[in-house]
């Protein structure tokens, strides 16, 4: 069985280790078309997975190593006869860590953590006031596995939590107060301290949080986005921190990855921008490879796959061989 990695920085020993008689093999997302034909499974991270590597390829599973799908043409793989996995944010570990750095980001910009290291260094002392999170609001865009992971730990330091999902019929955990739609966004974001983005992104939703987005939000909000960058018009965020309106941004996401590190966003002085590590945690990392792999072993076996997002109906035809 072969295995290509779309992403050729991912140690592969963990692998190896669990897929004994494997060969995998790492690429870069620019070559990953090229080598993907031959393989038998192929695990994207960044690299594109469109229709017509699906008609070039022989591969009959598409296993993602996290919980992004953006760049799988899921309709094509189903039309195929390829299945499509991810690993949920809730098994690896991936979304208690990114809620980390949300609150890290959270605490950074409130605390105007940049801005008392150069106070520090330059001898002023109690400076620069900031702010803290109790009594404050913060508003989770996306109530998945990342935002209650969010939810749980902000409720620990004394915030009121409103929560904007899809689907607010589901409702949410007892810390958050209010659960609304859509619909409700621009009334809740004028209410918040604190705007975190942990929505599942997808061209549905590109720009999600566009100039009338920010114009809704409390004059001095906070805003961070630790879900994909695709969901920010980052030309309008960027409008936003110039005028005053948004107070900072914590973003480790972009919209073009690796960002510019030059770019007048990622440069802003209310900007604290990390490079896509809100994930990327030795947790995270020991459980994904291990539920990678064991998916791995089932597809293998010709056993029923785990966390599928689509049902092909010609699976027959790509069935492993051995």
């Amino acid at each position: 069985m072969r295995l290509l990695i779309g992403f050729d920085e991912y140690p592969l020993d963990p692998f190896n280790e669990l897929l004994p008689g494997w060969d995998i093999e790492r690429t870069t997302p620019e070559r990953f078309p090229e080598l993907a034909v031959d393989a038998d499974v192929v695990c994207p991270i960044a690299a594109t997975v469109d229709s017509d590597l699906l008609k070039a390829g022989r591969f009959g599973l598409v296993q993602q190593f996290g919980v992004g799908l953006e760049k799988v043409d899921v309709d094509a793989a189903t039309a195929a006869g390829v299945w499509v996995s991810r690993l949920p944010g809730d098994v690896t570990g991936n979304a208690d860590s990114v809620a980390e750095l949300a609150v890290l980001l959270t605490l950074a910009l409130g605390r105007r953590l940049d801005e008392a290291r150069q106070a520090l260094r330059n001898r002023v002392w109690a400076q620069p006031v900031g702010r803290a999170l109790f009594d404050g609001t913060a508003v989770i865009v996306g109530l998945g596995s990342i935002g209650l992971a969010v939810a749980k730990r902000l409720s620990g330091f004394g915030m009121r939590l409103v929560a904007v999902r899809a689907r607010p019929e589901l409702g949410g955990p007892p810390e958050i107060e209010r659960v609304v739609g859509v619909d409700r966004l621009p009334e809740v974001l004028g209410r918040a301290d604190v705007v975190i983005s942990s929505l599942m992104f997808g061209e549905h939703n590109r720009n999600f949080f566009d100039a009338n987005a920010f114009a809704a939000m409390k004059p001095g909000a906070l805003f961070v986005n630790v879900a994909r960058g695709g969901l920010v018009d980052e030309a309008a965020l960027l409008a936003a921190l110039e005028s005053g309106h948004i107070g900072g941004a914590g973003l480790d996401v972009h919209v073009v990855e690796p960002a510019d590190p030059g770019s007048p966003l990622v440069n802003h002085p209310k900007v604290i921008a990390t490079p896509h590590v809100a994930g990327v945690t030795e947790q995270m990392m020991q459980r994904s490879v291990i539920a990678f792999t064991d998916n791995l072993k089932r597809y293998a076996a010709g056993q029923p796959l785990q966390w599928t997002v689509n049902e092909p109906s010609q699976v027959a035809q790509r069935r492993p061989q051995g």
